[in-house]
């Protein structure tokens, strides 16, 4: 059985697969950290939705990347799993 990390390592050789996953880098980098932040303040997605009073579903559309958070919404869940909001630019190569 092939491990996902082999698959993954397996499919970005392709350069029309590594060109798609590139552009998604940005979206997948705010998923990670909300669910990061989400699980150092050991919460459910429906005890995070609770706090920025919306729904889970919201909550898990934020976590997959489905929806573009607002500035607004990112704050809200900052507050929601208390941590701070820190948004950074890096220059790229």
């Amino acid at each position: 059985m092939t491990k996902l990390n082999d698959l993954k390592k397996k499919l970005l050789e392709r350069p029309d697969v590594k060109a798609e996953y590139d552009a998604l880098a940005d979206e997948f980098s705010i998923a990670e950290a909300l669910i990061r932040a989400r699980a150092e303040a050991d919460m459910t997605q429906e005890q995070v939705a609770e706090k920025m009073q919306t729904s889970q579903s919201y909550v898990a559309k934020l976590e997959s990347g489905r929806v573009s958070p607002s500035m607004k919404a990112l704050q809200r869940y900052a507050a929601a799993t208390r941590a701070r909001l820190r948004i950074t630019f890096e220059q790229v190569a």
